[in-house]
């Protein structure tokens, strides 16, 4: 998938933006301050690290091994929460179903009050 398609597809998750906290790379998407989705857009290491639940990162990297790896970036308590994948002929569908997952996961992160303040499921 190329990078244009999928920083459009990032941003166009209900209030979601891009952001750059360290600098040009990573291409950060957040959402209410928290990120979702980190872009390294360098064809040598075209890859995206993105949050997911325990279950679902341990599912994608047993599916997907050595393609799907635990967060690079991550300190080890955190790598089970976030997922790095290789984008090099990486099915598509495949990761909108995990940039999905990843935005739902930190929308949920938040309390049932700060959910209904970003808009709620209804918009999403």
């Amino acid at each position: 998938m190329k990078l244009e398609d999928i920083k459009a597809y990032c941003l166009g998750k209900w209030k979601a933006y891009e952001d750059y906290p360290f600098g040009d790379i990573p291409i950060c998407y957040r959402l209410n301050n928290k990120i979702f989705a980190q872009i390294y857009p360098h064809s040598e290491d075209y890859k995206i690290t993105l949050k997911c639940t325990a279950d679902a990162g341990q599912f994608f990297r047993q599916v997907y091994p050595g393609v799907v790896v635990r967060g690079y970036h991550c300190p080890p308590v955190q790598q089970p929460y976030w997922n790095t994948i290789y984008l090099d002929n990486f099915p598509e569908e495949e990761l909108l179903n995990m940039i999905d997952h990843a935005y739902d996961t930190v929308l949920h992160s938040f309390s049932k009050k700060v959910q209904k303040q970003i808009g709620g499921a209804s918009n999403i």
